[in-house]
């Protein structure tokens, strides 16, 4: 079922819409585990029926809110991306933009990054949506590898490929060495940008650097060096 599609008699917003808004203050105010569908109902100034005829369950809700952050997020980065550009300057817009939402929405980074929701399992209609923040990150390593813009690595990955085959496929195959572990550094490459904010959102560096938006900025060209691309010094923007 569409929610966003259920209005009011298009006299105002549409209830899918007030209660989302309404969860969104909760999310900062009491934390996603504690997210009811009856006190969002009660703090949109609806009744709990109403609610309950655009989200059945508490877990519809939370569903619509987490497909939400990653849109919003990723829409985010989308908008900051400038193609043709060097692709170490992308990743750096690309990677602020995400700390500018995340500092923005701290209830629904949290939602979407932070510890699970106790009971909560998000279904497969999550998927398209979190898809976007690696699929950003992935053009610009594969515009860079295309590019020339390129280091080979000192060392590959020992083994066999760890990878599953849908990461390779949303990568657009396995290059030929030596960029045959590109796609494992990539994904250290992901991992370490949500842990990078997870610990500046959580304030976890807040007492041992100085600077947190340079920090973030020398963190991204150190994580970017593992990949073998240069990120450009570039000011910061707060």
């Amino acid at each position: 079922m569409d929610v966003s599609a259920i209005s009011s008699n298009d006299a105002g917003p549409a209830p899918a819409e007030v209660l989302k808004e309404a969860a969104r203050r909760q999310l900062v105010e009491v934390g996603a585990a504690a997210l009811s569908l009856e006190g969002v109902a009660r703090a949109a100034g609806l009744a709990l029926s109403e609610a309950e005829a655009v989200f059945p369950h508490r877990d519809d809700l939370l569903t619509a809110l987490v497909i939400d952050a990653y849109d919003a997020s990723g829409a985010a980065m989308e908008a900051a991306d400038t193609a043709g550009a060097p692709a170490g300057a992308r990743l750096l817009a690309v990677t602020r933009a995400l700390r500018q939402w995340s500092f923005a929405n701290p209830g629904e980074f949290t939602l979407i990054y932070g510890s699970p929701v106790p009971g909560y399992h998000a279904p497969q209609d999550t998927v398209p949506a979190a898809a976007r923040t690696p699929a950003v990150l992935a053009g610009i390593v594969r515009a860079a590898l295309e590019g020339g813009e390129l280091t080979p690595p000192r060392r590959a990955v020992p083994g066999p490929p760890l990878l599953l085959p849908a990461a390779v496929e949303a990568f657009g195959g396995v290059p030929g060495a030596p960029f045959s572990d590109i796609v494992e550094r990539g994904i250290v490459l992901w991992s370490n940008l949500i842990g990078l904010l997870v610990f500046q959102v959580f304030s976890r560096t807040h007492d041992s650097v100085k600077d947190e938006a340079a920090y973030f900025d020398y963190a991204i060209a150190v994580c970017a060096e593992s990949i073998g691309l240069e990120v450009p010094p570039a000011e910061h923007t707060d």
